[in-house]
């Protein structure tokens, strides 16, 4: 892939820095292991099911990459039962919660309250409300009325880093305090057939959220340099896909090999626009995508496999919980420790085809 000119996100004000001052991720309480999801889907879906699609579901939930996934509901099995209304409730009343504790619990951690939030941003691909979850989270956090506030829809696994693309570009404009929310109810997305891209979600994906701090205070990450690039001509190998009035996942068995030269070019544009060269990344945060993507990513870009250890952490911990995913590797880099001045490279990618990278400095 060659390189285009610098987009608006790449083109920086170095006169004004941004920094990412806290981080926080917020997964449901209710966790299942991949067995018990397997065994439910075969449990309610058996007599759809071909024998073909029992082996997939068995060979994919019992692939020893993912442990467990968390899901914003009270029994798993409520899943497989939701009327469509009851599906979008769920999704509005769950993502509203699991934000509001991100936002909270990262604003605290740099000891500030919602009355210091000049600005919110908020994203998400796996349901939709109008208004958007922003100004749900204006109400519950008591923000004030006349906080701007901003919902991203669309961006899939990748959306977390154009979040904070736009979250950075309010700051550096108008200062203040500006939180970065990413927010996924996967399940909420949930469907079941003899469909190789349908079973592979349902073994992959789990809920989850969460929230950056981003202000001008030199504490935190700075953000350092950002990259995006889109393939739409290669759109239908991963997006989601209405039929009979809901969403359907749509996934390529090609898609390790698309994502990974696209995770490549992009790595490619981050360090040209940072001038810095590979071996002065000391960690990465990988979107975990799932176990081929992110060996195709891994090798396309020339990541060492210890470097993975946080991204390997979570998608077995968590699974793929879409856009809050890169942020809930971030914040595990950061409880290893990350030493001041060492530079750490954000990697995500997801519908579009989409693939978006942030370098980041330890202060």
């Amino acid at each position: 892939m060659t390189r285009e000119p610098a987009n608006q996100y790449r083109t920086r004000d170095h006169s004004r820095r941004a920094f990412l001052g806290s981080l926080a991720t917020v997964a449901p309480p209710m966790g299942t292991d991949q067995r018990t999801a397997a065994e439910l889907l075969k449990e309610h879906f058996g007599n759809r099911l071909t024998a073909r699609s029992i082996a997939q579901i068995r060979a994919t939930f019992l692939h020893s990459s993912i442990r467990k996934r968390h899901f914003a509901i009270d029994e798993p099995a409520d899943i497989m039962g939701e009327s469509a209304d009851q599906r979008v409730r769920r999704f509005t009343e769950r993502s509203i919660d699991l934000s509001a504790k991100a936002v909270e619990s990262a604003l605290a951690k740099v000891g500030l309250t919602v009355k210091d939030v000049t600005a919110l941003v908020v994203n998400t691909c796996t349901g939709y409300i109008c208004p958007g979850i922003s100004t749900y989270l204006l109400e519950r956090l008591g923000l004030g009325r006349t906080t701007p506030v901003y919902d991203l829809v669309g961006s899939g696994c990748g959306g977390a880093i154009p979040n904070l693309q736009v979250a950075e570009a309010m700051l550096k404009a108008n200062g203040g305090v500006v939180v970065s929310v990413a927010v996924e109810i996967c399940s909420a997305a949930f469907q079941m057939d003899n469909d190789l891209s349908l079973i592979l979600s349902n073994a992959i994906f789990g809920d989850g959220a969460a929230a950056a701090v981003l202000w001008e205070r030199p504490s935190g990450f700075e953000l350092v340099a950002s990259a995006g690039r889109y393939i739409p001509e290669q759109r239908e190998s991963i997006r989601f896909v209405h039929k009979n009035g809901q969403l359907h996942n749509q996934l390529s068995l090609e898609l390790p090999e698309l994502v990974g030269k696209a995770a490549a070019a992009v790595v490619e544009d981050l360090f040209a626009e940072a001038a810095v060269k590979p071996h002065q990344v000391g960690h990465w945060a990988l979107h975990t995508g799932g176990d081929k993507i992110l060996a195709a990513v891994r090798d396309s870009v020339g990541i060492d496999e210890e470097a993975m250890w946080a991204t390997r952490k979570v998608l077995a911990e968590y699974g793929n919980m879409s856009s809050p995913t890169v942020l809930f590797v971030l914040e595990e880099l950061l409880q290893q420790g990350i030493e001041p001045q060492q530079l750490c490279v954000l990697l995500a990618y997801g519908a579009g085809l989409s693939a978006h990278g942030y370098l980041l400095r330890k202060t």
